[in-house]
């Protein structure tokens, strides 16, 4: 049997809504932690562990590494390839504790231990897979008030308070706290 990391899978319920920043929130707080970037392309599939393309200003990539990630990868691939190409991505992270995943798709095909939902403000501009990984999760946070449709069992922070979802994480996993930068 293969070995398979911890994995929190961040999904969201559009473009924009914080789904990087959550990823960077949490990666620091997290000691010996990766991070896996999910890119859909039409046709051609990689995965880069390159430093000096991962390190390039204003990628997500970066903003990981920034945020103390161990090790970082950027999985390129179209939809129809994802399952197979993730299951090799993860399988690149036996020493680390876990990894941290972005992305509806990626959480479709992985199945994280961890769900978090970002919901944003504009309950119309929900992606089309939204309301289905919205179900899926294990935390939801959100600006002003929770989506509808939230599991009964989905523990609910607001955006302002993510210090407290945080704390839960890494209470949850029964981490270490890295030290504040």
């Amino acid at each position: 049997m293969r070995f398979r990391p911890f994995i929190i899978g961040i999904g969201g319920a559009y473009s924009g809504v914080g789904k990087t920043t959550c990823a960077s929130l949490i990666l620091r707080k997290l000691r010996g932690w990766g991070a896996i970037k999910y890119t859909k392309t039409s046709l051609y599939s990689s995965i880069t562990d390159d430093i000096k393309v991962l390190s390039e200003p204003g990628k997500d990539t970066k903003r990981f590494l920034d945020a103390g990630a161990e090790k970082v990868l950027w999985v390129q691939c179209p939809f129809s390839e994802l399952n197979e190409i993730l299951s090799i991505a993860v399988g690149m992270f036996v020493e680390q504790k876990g990894i941290v995943i972005e992305g509806n798709s990626a959480i479709d095909v992985l199945k994280p231990d961890i769900v978090i939902f970002i919901s944003g403000s504009e309950d119309n501009k929900f992606k089309k897979n939204s309301k289905k990984i919205l179900q899926l999760a294990n935390i939801v946070i959100y600006d002003d008030k929770p989506p509808r449709g939230i599991p009964v069992t989905a523990k609910q922070f607001k955006k302002d308070d993510i210090n407290k979802c945080l704390d839960f994480i890494v209470k949850y996993l029964g981490q270490e706290k890295r030290e504040d930068k």
